[in-house]
């Protein structure tokens, strides 16, 4: 079953690498429960099929970086992109967007997270295993506000300035 606009976010954990050790986070990749994460916040949440891979890397993540302070002026807590990569490769690519302060890049390493959402898809066909539709959605204390799910191989709908405009 695929989650839609008023469903709660499923259980789940995510990992993000730390790149600055503080009290509770350690360097490294740090696994977070998504349920105590989204508790009381308003959350702006896209994913993508992969990181460094086209679209992702020149379109899709550039766009929620560029727009964090008008998401945040909109009262959006925190952004997070999602995908099926572990946490390492998730913070070498947040590295090289400079993403920090902006973006939180949460690895799904397993796709458990992606399909408890009924968001993943087999990319076999290009060697890539299951991965994760290229979506966005907003997020207020667990419930699904807003949700933009693309068609496959488009990037039309889950871009930053369409869930920006949809905040109003």
């Amino acid at each position: 079953m695929t989650i839609k606009i008023g469903d709660r976010l499923p259980e789940g954990e995510l990992r993000e690498f730390i790149e600055v050790e503080t009290e509770g986070c350690t360097l490294g990749p740090n696994k977070f429960n998504v349920g105590d994460l989204v508790k009381g916040k308003k959350i702006v949440i896209f994913a993508v099929p992969g990181a460094f891979t086209p679209t992702c890397s020149e379109k899709h993540a550039p766009g929620f970086i560029q727009h964090a302070n008008a998401f945040k002026a909109r009262g959006v807590d925190e952004i997070w992109c999602i995908a099926v990569n572990d946490a390492f490769v998730m913070g070498a690519w947040g590295r090289q967007l400079n993403a920090a302060g902006a973006v939180r890049m949460m690895a799904d390493g397993s796709a458990e997270f992606t399909k408890a959402l009924g968001l993943d898809a087999d990319f076999s066909k290009a060697g890539l295993g299951i991965r994760s539709q290229r979506y966005s959605m907003l997020v207020e204390d667990g419930v699904v506000r807003q949700l933009n799910v693309e068609q496959p191989g488009k990037f039309e709908a889950s871009n930053a300035e369409t869930l920006l405009a949809q905040l109003g």
